[in-house]
This record gives C-alpha cells, sequence and structure tokens, in this order.
C-alpha cells in the first residue's frame, strides 16, 4: 500500500462551467485516490475557474504517469490547463544576482535547511565571485557574466544557454540589477520571479526607497511577480509591507526594505513550486498554504 508521504498536486484552470469539481472528484475517486488538500476560486470577471487539489493513492499503484494519462479525457472535456507533480521531485532553479546579497543569501540558508526544496543549478552574477565571498555556495556552479549596454545582448545569449544547459525549470532574479530584453523576457516567460525593492506598480526604476522618503510614506514594501517584456508589470504573486516614520532616513528604509525583499522572494519562490500559483491574465491566484 502506498504511504501517505506519496502526495500528488493537480493544479489547473479553466472556462468555468457547472460540474468541474464533480468530475475531479470522482477522476480520483475512481483511481483509488484520497483527496488531502482542496483549493478552488472561480473568478466571475474572466470567467474562469482556478482549482489546487493534494491527493494521494490509497488503493492500487501510486503511478503518477498513468493517473496523467487517464486523467487526459477529463482534462480535455473541460478544457483544463494543468500540471499534475509529485512534490517531491524538486524543480531545477537557477538564481541571479548583483552586488545586493541579502535575497540570495536568504534563499541560500532556506535551500540549505530544506525549508524551500528545491535544486540550485547555478548563480549567475554580473560581479565576481570575490564579492560573495562571505557565502558558502556549497558546490553551486558559479558563472560570473560582466555585462555593459554593448555586451548585453552577448550576456544575455550566456545566461540563456545556461538556463538550458543545466536543465533549469526556474529563474529567480534575486536583486540582479539588470533589466532582462523583451527576447530573454519571452523565453522566460511564466518561468522566472523577480523581486521589486518596492510596492508595486509605485516607485518604479531606481532607488525607489529614495523616492518614498522623498514623498513621505508612511508604508514601505516589496513586491515579487513573474518577469514579462513590460517592465515591472508582470503579474504579481507576493507583496508585503512595513510602517515607517519621519524619522525614518533613506537608509532606514533600504535596512528595512532588505527584510521585506527577502521574506517577500522566498515565499513567491515556495509558492510557485509548491504549484500554488496558476496565472490569470495580468494577475495571479495564489492558493496559499
Amino acid at each position: 500500500m502506498p504511504t501517505p508521504s506519496q502526495t500528488f498536486v493537480l493544479k489547473f484552470s479553466c472556462p468555468d462551467r457547472a460540474g468541474i469539481v464533480a468530475a475531479v472528484s470522482t477522476f480520483l475517486y475512481e483511481q483509488g485516490c484520497n483527496i488531502l488538500e482542496a483549493q478552488q476560486f472561480d473568478d466571475t470577471e474572466s470567467n474562469r475557474f482556478f482549482m489546487r487539489v493534494a491527493f494521494n493513492v490509497i488503493e492500487g499503484t501510486a503511478d503518477l504517469p498513468r493517473i496523467r494519462t487517464a486523467f487526459g479525457p477529463v482534462a480535455d472535456g473541460f478544457k483544463l490547463d494543468w500540471s499534475m507533480r509529485d512534490p517531491a521531485e524538486k524543480r531545477r532553479v537557477l538564481l541571479l544576482v548583483s552586488k545586493f546579497d541579502h535575497c540570495l543569501a536568504d534563499l541560500l540558508y532556506r535551500w540549505r535547511i530544506g525549508e524551500i526544496p528545491m535544486e540550485i543549478t547555478g548563480i549567475i552574477s554580473n560581479h565576481p565571485i570575490e564579492t560573495y565571498a562571505h557565502l558558502d555556495f556549497d558546490g553551486i556552479p558559479f558563472h560570473h557574466l560582466p555585462v555593459s549596454k554593448a555586451t548585453k545582448m552577448e550576456q544575455e545569449a550566456q545566461v540563456w544557454r545556461i538556463f538550458q544547459e543545466s536543465g533549469s525549470e526556474m529563474a529567480v532574479l534575486a536583486r540582479y540589477m539588470q533589466v532582462l530584453s523583451d527576447g530573454l523576457s519571452a523565453k522566460l516567460s511564466g518561468r522566472c520571479i523577480n523581486i521589486h525593492h518596492s510596492f508595486l506598480p509605485g516607485f518604479k526604476g531606481a532607488k525607489p526607497y529614495h523616492q518614498a522618503h522623498q514623498r513621505g510614506v508612511k508604508l514601505i514594501g516589496a513586491t515579487a511577480h513573474y518577469v514579462t517584456s513590460d517592465l515591472d508589470e508582470g503579474p504579481i504573486i507576493e507583496q508585503d509591507v512595513e510602517r515607517i516614520t519621519h524619522q525614518d532616513s533613506p537608509d532606514d528604509l533600504v535596512r528595512k526594505g532588505r527584510d521585506i525583499e527577502r521574506r517577500v522572494l522566498a515565499r513567491a519562490l515556495a509558492w510557485h513550486l509548491q504549484d500554488r500559483v496558476i496565472p490569470n491574465g495580468h494577475k495571479t491566484i495564489v492558493f496559499r498554504d
């Protein structure tokens, strides 16, 4: 008999209509599966239905390829955009970083203690490895790819080559302070998360904390979003804020902002890897744990 630890996750979106939940539940029952967790959302604006189901197999063989194949007719009947995965299979993630390394250090720590299960395929930086001499990369391949306006296309070709050759499924811009070209953004569509040190859509571009200080804001924040060709306009996954006062200097905002950036990026990446995020046009549906 399969053990309860053999849990699989089905997530999907589709045009809304009656009978979707019943069909999915019936299918899983007929496959000898038990639903452990189910979350759903009916978006009346887009007339689309979203669902995430965690289940295990209590009768028969926990054969995910067989269950996927058997689910095909159900998915086709309801025009599902779907995936079915084994969470135990760690996804391969490529990290990109620039000089500021607090998000990188945080992700490495969470990876090392198993809080974010993933396989880090490499670290790409436009700064040399000496910049991170205080960090333990634990054997993770490091790629120093300096970039300038004249070499941007060549450098991005190298980034894309490393992404492909390493078998990466996901890229994370962990304070990678380079704007990706439209071409690379398109290639990584739905597979690249960025952390923006601002509570988007306000204070875009350079030095958002200084912009916020000049405006006398009372809250600062950070935004994790999918990368698109529109600068800082991708679907938002997670945001968080922290209250500040008139006594806080721009440096105070930067310091406090680092803490927000770390936790927002970690949550967004973890939710993506757990199949908790489903695109919904320019927005996302996030089934939080």
